[in-house]
């Protein structure tokens, strides 16, 4: 038998129980036309964010060799969109993660039952709240 650290089973002099099984939880199904678009999406920003990457360098290099001010404010539009981009791809992964939930791991639940005041059960347990002080002669 395995030996428990519960201090209310100690205290009531009782041997919890621990049943053991596990519960399986029917997988939600997931839409095969949700996941085609999720990846059909993904796909699309990933296309969009290396085009943009690529544009990105060119458009920089034409900036640094004309000097002219609207050069450099397409740049900065376009790095702006490119983050626009990255921020959505990620908003992407959350809404589907959101859409599909995790499977719960198994857990230990053990409960004892106790029938009786707060005072009862204080004196109980062991150091409790109501500790007897042993008196002072004096």
């Amino acid at each position: 038998m395995t030996q428990h650290n519960d201090k209310i089973a100690k205290a009531l002099d009782l041997t919890p129980q621990v049943i053991e099984g596990t519960v399986e939880k029917a997988k939600p199904e997931v839409d095969p036309k949700l996941d085609s678009d999720f990846q059909y999406a993904r796909e699309n920003l990933y296309n969009i964010i290396e085009r943009g990457t690529d544009a990105l360098n060119g458009i920089v290099d034409l900036a640094n060799q004309s000097q002219h001010p609207r050069s450099f404010e397409v740049v900065a539009d376009l790095v702006r969109t490119l983050s626009t981009a990255n921020k959505d791809l990620l908003d992407l992964q959350k809404k589907m993660k959101d859409l599909q939930p995790e499977e719960q791991k198994n857990q230990k639940v053990t409960n004892n039952l106790f029938v009786g005041s707060t005072k009862d059960l204080t004196d109980l347990i062991e150091g409790g709240a109501r500790k007897i002080k042993p008196k002072k002669d004096g």
